[in-house]
C-alpha cells in the first residue's frame, strides 16, 4: 500500500528535535522557523513537556468522557487564568477544524439559525462546515458547499451589516490574525465593528485563534491586541499541545450546556490534557508570551531594512514577509543552503515565520542574515 499523495514535501527527513533545532537522518542540523504550521509553541521536546507526558503515560493514557477526568478541570482553571477568560467554559476536542466545527454548531444551536459569514483569505479547516467558510474553492467538495455560508471581503463592515440585516445569520467567524491568508492582521476598527454588529443583531462572534493563540502574537490570543473584544466563542488548537493533538473552544457564559449537545471520543483525554498543561506551565514559567512580543518586534524592525522586502505584517512571532519576487525559490534556498525552515502562504510572494516561542535572538538573526544574502542576489529569483 502507498500513501495517498496529497502533501508537497520538503526533501528532508527530521529524526531528532530540540528547541528550535531539527536534525535529519544524515545528521544535518536545521533551524525551524515554522514549527510544523505554528504547532511547536514551547520548543521541540521541551524537558518539562516530555516529563509531563511520560508521567501521565505511566498512570493512565486514555479513557473516554464517560468518567471523571480531574486533569480536564485543572487544565480549564489554568487556561482561564492565563488567557484572561476565567468566566468562560471549555470544551476540548482534537484539532482546529474540529474546534471550528463545534463553534459553528454551538452558535447555530444558540440562535436557531444556519447561516455564517467568513472573510476573503480565510482558512478555518478542511472538514464539512469549516471548509465551507474557507476561502479556497479547490478544497471545497460539492457536498461541502453551502448557500447560507458566505465569504465576504476582508474589512468590509458595510457588506457584513447588509448581509446580517437580510437574516438567518447565526455567526461571524474571523481569525485573530489570518495565517494561511498571509498574516493579515484585522484592524481594531474592523474587529470592533464586527463585535458591534454581532451585539446589535444577536449574532455570535467566533474568533478563530487556532494558529494565532497561545502566546504566538505576544498576547495570549491575537484579538487581545484590540481593547474590549469579548468573542462569544474562541477556537484553539495548534500551539495548544506543542505537537500533541488537542483542540478546543472556550465558550461565553451566555451559552447553556446540556448533555449530548457536543461530544467527542478522544477530546480531553489524559495525555492531551497533560500536554496542554505542560504548555501553559512553560508559557508562564519562562515568560514566553512577553518574549514573543519582544522578539517579534525586534525581527520586524530588522526586516524593514532589507532590500527586496516590500511589506511586513504580524504581531509577536507570527510574521508575514512579502517579497518583490516569488517566495518559493527563496524558501528552497533557505532550506538547501542555509538549512532554515520557513512557511508558505496563499500569496506566492509571502514567507511566514512561526517559530517556537522560546527561540533565541541569535537564531532569528541567522535567518535575517541568510534572507539578506539571498535577496541581494541578482537577477531576482523566479
Amino acid at each position: 500500500m502507498n500513501l495517498f499523495d496529497v502533501y508537497p514535501l520538503i526533501p528532508v527527513t527530521p529524526v531528532k528535535a530540540e528547541g528550535a533545532k531539527l536534525w535529519d537522518d544524515q545528521g544535518q542540523e536545521y533551524l525551524d522557523l515554522y514549527g510544523g504550521h505554528a504547532v511547536i509553541s514551547i520548543g521541540h521536546t521541551h524537558p518539562h513537556y516530555v516529563k509531563r507526558i511520560q508521567d501521565q503515560l505511566n498512570q493512565i493514557a486514555f479513557y473516554s468522557n464517560s468518567i471523571q477526568i480531574p486533569i480536564q478541570k485543572q487544565y480549564a482553571e489554568k487556561l482561564g487564568e492565563l488567557s484572561g477568560y476565567p468566566d468562560y467554559r471549555l470544551f476540548l476536542c482534537n484539532s482546529g477544524a474540529e474546534a471550528n466545527e463545534n463553534a459553528i454548531k454551538l452558535a447555530s444551536f444558540a440562535t436557531g439559525k444556519s447561516g455564517f459569514i467568513s472573510f476573503s483569505g480565510a482558512f478555518h479547516g478542511r472538514t464539512s462546515g469549516a471548509v465551507a467558510l474557507t476561502d479556497n474553492p479547490k478544497i471545497v467538495a460539492p457536498c461541502n458547499a453551502r448557500e447560507d455560508f458566505e465569504i465576504l471581503h476582508w474589512g468590509d463592515l458595510q457588506a457584513v451589516e447588509l448581509r446580517v440585516k437580510q437574516g438567518n445569520i447565526a455567526g461571524i467567524i474571523i481569525e485573530g490574525i489570518q495565517g494561511v491568508g498571509g498574516i493579515q492582521v484585522p484592524s481594531p476598527e474592523f474587529l470592533t465593528g464586527l463585535a458591534n454588529i454581532c451585539k446589535d443583531f444577536g449574532v455570535k462572534l467566533i474568533l478563530d485563534e487556532v494558529q494565532s493563540g497561545f502566546g504566538r502574537t505576544g498576547k495570549f490570543f491575537a484579538h487581545q491586541w484590540v481593547k474590549n473584544i469579548k468573542p462569544d466563542i474562541i477556537s484553539m488548537a495548534k500551539g495548544m499541545g506543542n505537537g500533541f493533538p488537542i483542540g478546543g473552544i472556550i465558550i461565553s457564559p451566555d451559552f447553556k450546556s446540556s448533555y449530548g449537545l457536543l461530544g467527542t471520543t478522544f477530546g480531553g483525554n489524559h495525555l492531551a490534557c497533560a500536554a496542554g498543561m505542560a504548555v501553559l506551565e512553560v508559557l508562564e514559567a519562562e515568560n514566553l508570551i512577553q518574549k514573543s512580543a519582544e522578539l517579534g518586534a525586534k525581527v520586524m524592525e530588522e526586516l524593514k531594512h532589507i532590500p527586496g522586502i516590500i511589506d511586513i505584517r504580524g504581531n509577536g512571532l507570527m510574521i508575514g514577509i512579502d517579497l518583490d519576487r516569488e517566495a518559493g525559490p527563496v524558501r528552497s534556498e533557505l532550506v538547501k543552503k542555509y538549512h532554515i525552515f520557513t512557511g508558505s502562504a496563499a500569496s506566492s510572494n509571502t514567507i511566514r515565520l512561526l517559530p517556537p516561542l522560546n527561540i533565541e535572538w541569535n537564531q532569528l538573526n541567522s535567518f535575517i542574515s541568510a534572507l539578506t544574502q539571498i535577496l541581494a542576489q541578482s537577477p531576482i529569483l523566479k
